[in-house]
């Protein structure tokens, strides 16, 4: 179960770029994300945009563009954007949000202060975040994120494999981080059964490997 809001209930403003708004009363983080749900399926918008007014934070997430923007209203004023690579994250990143605000996005991916900095190429993008990460906790943590979101534990329980399925061309940024973070933490990468598709990345099995992912399951 969700944690309550103390003090409770909260509001949050959902509004569409087609100027709808619809705002909820809500007690705890899941109440939130079920109501937002089903703002979001049940429209086409170029944006979505959560606002939490006693926080001064807003969330706005820009599908057509494949940008999330977190905007805080403190002082000095924050923003941060990041570019998103499969549509399946938007609603990941709307659940942090109402867990933790602004704060709850810390991990979600790499986050640039100018927007004109999400044109670069994935690769160049994923390659920047991992030279950014410089201790094992780090590199752990976001090597776990970028399993949960798309890997398994093969059956034998002796493989952790990266990007489930996918073509070469998904993940780019994500795989353009992860290579380096498997280098730096001196994890062993093993040839990829010739059954598997393009693009998975199959890691031997390590203790800090198992106890990071299970926090992300």
């Amino acid at each position: 179960m969700a944690r309550p809001y103390r003090p409770g209930p909260k509001q949050f403003v959902f509004t569409a770029g087609d100027g709808t708004t619809h705002q909820v009363s809500v007690s705890d983080p899941q109440e939130a994300y079920v109501a937002f749900s089903a703002f979001f399926r049940g429209r086409e918008s170029a944006t979505y945009t959560i606002r939490d007014e006693p926080a001064r934070q807003t969330l706005v997430l820009m599908p057509h563009l494949g940008v999330i923007s977190r905007i805080e209203e403190a002082d000095p004023p924050r923003s941060a954007h990041l570019r998103i690579d499969r549509p399946n994250r938007y609603l990941p990143s709307a659940m942090l949000f109402f867990e933790n605000g602004y704060r709850g996005l810390d991990h979600f991916g790499q986050w640039f202060a100018d927007l004109a900095d999400l044109d670069a190429a994935p690769e160049d993008r994923g390659a920047a975040r991992a030279a950014t990460i410089t201790t094992e906790a780090a590199a752990l943590a976001e090597v776990a994120r970028i399993w949960a979101d798309s890997g398994y534990v093969d059956p034998s329980d002796r493989y952790y494999v990266f990007f489930d399925g996918h073509d070469v061309d998904d993940d780019r940024a994500d795989g353009a981080a992860l290579l380096p973070l498997i280098e730096f933490l001196g994890l062993e990468r093993v040839d990829t059964p010739a059954e598997a598709a393009g693009g998975e990345v199959w890691v031997r099995t390590d203790p800090r490997l198992v106890a990071e992912c299970a926090r992300w399951s």
